[in-house]
């Protein structure tokens, strides 16, 4: 749409066994409102009645929108319908569409108003809520059963998601075309819970909603919704979408972010290698897997001069490392990346790569004799994956130990016979605690819970620990400097010295 032209409206129809009711529900959409709208688009879904024949009736009468009707030869659901709509909206170059349910449990009259918040450009979504004014809805009809239950599940809805909506059940709603083209709607169920889905995509996209107050009627329309399964439905959904976050379960409908999300403190293995990082002397850092370059941002304040490595060119990333290389790390470390370098980060890199060998050997050529490589893995012999497997319900996860991406599981034995075998001595291996109490944000047991799960890592590591941190250096190896043999041993454990001092005159053999 260009400046200045007027958005084109789609009204879009889903019906289904709305003989009855669709013509007279069409009737009510306002005289004055019928010229702004550039299609009304009535889909059938696979009714039994004559729901497609009375949308045809209708549309061939004078002075209606351009209209067009759509029967589906198999019921795709309530979530079905809405995903074949939507799709149908985009492609047809709609602006602004709005939902309307063929039955009239929802005023057409008010579809001026739901569209015109969208017109202005001041939301991304409209919906309409019956709780704007709750006592209207008894008033309206809508039994009390219902009411308690719709208050009840809004509360927990806004808690687990951080919301304010009035009401997540209304299904009178107008959407922005290009918002829809955003979020991926067509992973969402076909079920009445669809709505809740969508709701959830809005809101983790950062999208505006705005809500008006709709009159609740309730009339002889047939009700399709089994309310407990309803309400089961939107609460696995609102927990799925807590615990994607977090990064357990898959949730395909949520869209997992291509940036690595890193804070100082949460006790992932970024924030322990940060933290041991800060008491080395400043150095040439390689760091494997560097996304959009937030952990080397914290690198080079520190003093260290970072060169970044990733598969996917985060944008800003070039401007918060001193050199940056765009290459796949599955086929090796890239050409012209340069040497000497005195550390080496690989935090949770390895795993997802199916020859981790081929990348670990390549290491010590690029490293000062007395460099170090910090390496974090998942532990795959955590509680967590046992149980997993050992209940036959082994699956993978958006991240963490489980990741949907990872090729390669570790435990602590087969981590030391890895990086041995690619050329490197272990100095320390430690282990992290799990970020499962996360979940529980401000929860006054979270404290607790974490503080557990730290004191068992540090008791049985192997058991406890979610990700190991491992210290690395290349082979103990003869090297001469300034014409004496010396132990490479020797050299590891002394304190690094900063990277040009001595650089002229130390050669391995």
């Amino acid at each position: 749409m260009t400046e200045g032209q007027r958005p084109r409206i789609g009204i879009l129809v889903v019906a289904y066994n709305a003989e009855s009711t669709l013509e007279r529900t069409l009737d009510r959409i306002p005289a004055d409102f019928r010229s702004r709208i550039a299609e009304i688009l009535i889909l059938d879904d696979a009714s039994h009645d004559a729901t497609f024949t009375a949308g045809c009736r209708w549309s061939q009468l004078d002075g209606r929108p351009p209209t067009v009707v759509m029967r589906h030869t198999k019921n795709l659901g309530y979530g079905g319908n809405q995903k074949a709509g939507y799709a149908l909206a985009v492609e047809r170059g709609l602006d602004i569409v709005a939902l309307l349910h063929g039955d009239g449990q929802y005023a057409p009259e008010f579809l001026p108003q739901m569209v015109e918040p969208l017109e202005r450009g001041e939301c991304d979504a409209v919906f309409g809520s019956r709780m704007m004014n709750p006592r209207d809805a008894l008033t309206g009809g809508m039994p009390p059963y219902k009411w308690i239950g719709n208050r009840i599940l809004t509360h927990v809805e806004n808690n687990l998601l951080g919301s304010e909506l009035t009401e997540f059940h209304s299904g009178y709603r107008a959407y922005s075309v290009d918002a829809l083209c955003k979020i991926p709607f067509e992973r969402n169920t076909d079920g009445f819970d669809f709505d809740t889905q969508i709701i959830v995509q809005l809101l983790d996209a950062g999208m505006r909603i705005k809500e008006i107050p709709i009159p609740t009627y309730y009339g002889d329309e047939i009700c399709y919704v089994n309310g407990m399964r309803y309400a089961k439905d939107v609460v696995k959904d609102v927990l799925a979408y807590r615990l994607a976050v977090k990064g357990f379960g898959t949730c395909d409908w949520i869209p997992k972010p291509v940036e690595y999300s890193f804070k100082e403190g949460d006790g992932s293995s970024h924030s322990v290698i940060l933290d041991m990082m800060r008491g080395m002397p400043p150095g040439r850092v390689l760091d494997l897997g560097c996304s959009g370059g937030l952990f080397a941002e914290r690198l080079e304040a520190l003093g260290h001069e970072v060169t970044g490595v990733d598969c996917v060119e985060v944008p800003g990333v070039r401007d918060r490392c001193s050199q940056f290389h765009l290459a796949d790390l599955e086929e090796g470390l890239p050409e012209g990346i340069g040497d000497r370098y005195d550390y080496v980060v690989a935090a949770d890199v390895v795993e997802h790569l199916s020859r981790p060998e081929r990348i670990l050997t390549q290491l010590p050529a690029i490293l000062r004799p007395d460099g170090r490589v910090l390496l974090s893995v998942p532990n795959f012999g955590h509680w967590y994956s046992r149980l997993r497997v050992a209940l036959g319900i082994f699956d993978y996860d958006r991240r963490g130990i489980l990741d949907e991406t990872h090729l390669r599981f570790f435990s602590r034995a087969s981590l030391r016979r890895t990086v041995r075998s690619a050329g490197f001595d272990v100095l320390s291996i430690a282990a992290t605690g799990a970020p499962f109490w996360s979940v529980l944000d401000g929860h006054p047991a979270a404290k607790s819970l974490g503080g557990l799960s730290r004191l068992l890592t540090r008791i049985r590591p192997t058991v406890f620990g979610y990700q190991y941190v491992a210290l690395l250096t290349p082979h103990a190896a003869q090297t001469i400097v300034a014409g004496e043999h010396i132990h490479v041993q020797d050299i590891l454990n002394r304190q690094l010295v900063p990277r040009d001092e001595h650089a002229s005159d130390r050669r391995r053999v």
